[in-house]
């Protein structure tokens, strides 16, 4: 377990369906409502914040904008002059972002801290968005005969599935179906008001046309704008904050664990390492097996829900046999059987994911321990889980380059 607990106080998230640029709106009014609503939602003042994190993965692609940090000091006169920084890990930018905040707050360096993820990315036409994304490759050196470059990356991943395991296609449709059926509860999605159909999970090349390979629209996350941060706190501030609500500590969520391993950039060296391994990514096999003993559980069985990184469907599936839900290439079983399903024994992306809920790249991560705060906290709404006490996160930058998972509870 950690020697010194981090505590989340709390925060707040955009709606992720604006098209902030359509309303004629920048990437700092993202920011500035994201910060002031979470002060608002936890009844935090701007002094009390110590120290600022934000994680973003391409603002100078998208907003030609770099030193996000600076942001701060327009929020409020309060946070002018405090330490900020900012974290780039691709998708997993914004978990780079709060793992640097808790380190600032284990080294006692720093007592309360603002995590902020934030991404403008629907300012310019789609195709567009796709070759700015594709920096998370590694360029002029794979994703080179293709029109979208992380749908072929991930169909990749779906084929050496199929090589090794056999690859059961159908499963993923029921991995799109699940994240939309949530998201559609959820009133931050950005899908939440679409008009879907059974058919639009089928082999219907117009409703589900092909995409790249054998990935399919609904096997995608959509291009999203939109920002999440927290909050986290040292005990003594979150005993401070608790007693001044009239709660207890143990009322106040906490990271029990955390998880963090890096693989080559090539996906192909990845494959070629794990090769003759059972896991596909064994480093992200690694990362689960730290986050779990570090918050001293023995299995995934001790958690109760996730939050995972569904940029695809097949990342979904790729997470469900690496967290241990099933056996190496068997996860297929879990979604078959219900279990990941809102109601089932393991539910996950009760948010409905980056596929129902929206993926605005450098907030993801935040986004997902906001999520599962308000999971253990019972704020959840309509996306609440009848058993909620310990959650985790498992956020992804690249194909699987950068890995980050938090466990959070109370």
């Amino acid at each position: 377990m950690l020697a010194n607990k981090v505590y989340i106080l709390g925060g707040a998230q955009t709606d992720f369906a604006r098209n902030w640029a359509r309303e004629g709106l920048e990437l700092f009014d993202m920011f500035r409502e994201v910060v002031i609503e979470g002060l608002v939602a936890t009844g935090l003042e701007p002094e009390q914040i110590e120290v600022g994190h934000v994680g973003n993965f391409v603002a100078e692609r998208f907003c030609q904008q770099g030193l996000m940090g600076g942001f701060f000091g327009h929020v409020s006169p309060e946070l002018c002059d405090i330490p900020t920084s900012r974290h780039e890990a691709a998708c997993a930018s914004g978990s780079m972002a709060a793992l640097a905040a808790m380190s600032d707050i284990q080294a006692g360096h720093y007592e309360l801290a603002c995590v902020v993820g934030a991404e403008l990315m629907r300012n310019v036409p789609g195709k567009v968005g796709a070759e700015y994304l594709g920096a998370a490759t590694w360029a002029g050196k794979e994703a080179l005969d293709c029109d979208y470059p992380w749908p072929h990356m991930f169909d990749q991943l779906a084929a050496e599935y199929d090589r090794r395991y056999g690859m059961h296609y159908d499963s993923l449709k029921t991995i799109a179906r699940i994240n939309y059926d949530n998201a559609a509860r959820n009133p931050f999605a950005q899908s939440r008001n679409w008009t879907i159909e059974a058919d639009h999970f089928s082999d219907n090349d117009q409703l589900n046309p092909l995409i790249e390979g054998r990935m399919r629209k609904m096997d995608c996350g959509q291009i999203t704008d939109g920002a999440a941060c927290i909050f986290l706190a040292s005990e003594r501030a979150a005993r401070v904050y608790a007693q001044g609500r009239g709660l207890s500590l143990n009322d106040i969520p906490y990271i029990k664990g955390w998880g963090h391993r890096s693989a080559p950039l090539l996906l192909t060296e990845k494959l070629r390492i794990s090769a003759q391994q059972p896991f596909i990514f064994p480093h992200v096999r690694l990362m689960v097996e730290d986050a779990l003993k570090r918050a001293g559980m023995l299995s995934v069985n001790d958690l109760d829900g996730l939050e995972t990184h569904d940029c695809f469907t097949v990342t979904e599936y790729m997470a469900i046999d690496h967290w241990g839900l099933t056996a190496p290439g068997q996860s297929w079983q879990a979604i078959n059987d219900g279990r990941i399903a809102l109601d089932g024994q393991f539910p996950i992306n009760p948010s409905g994911g980056l596929i129902g809920l929206g993926h605005p790249v450098g907030a993801t991560g935040v986004r997902m321990m906001l999520d599962c705060y308000k999971q253990v906290t019972g704020q959840a709404g309509a996306c609440q889980l009848v058993k909620a006490n310990n959650m985790a996160t498992f956020n992804v930058g690249g194909s699987a380059t950068t890995c980050a998972s938090f466990i959070i509870g109370r």
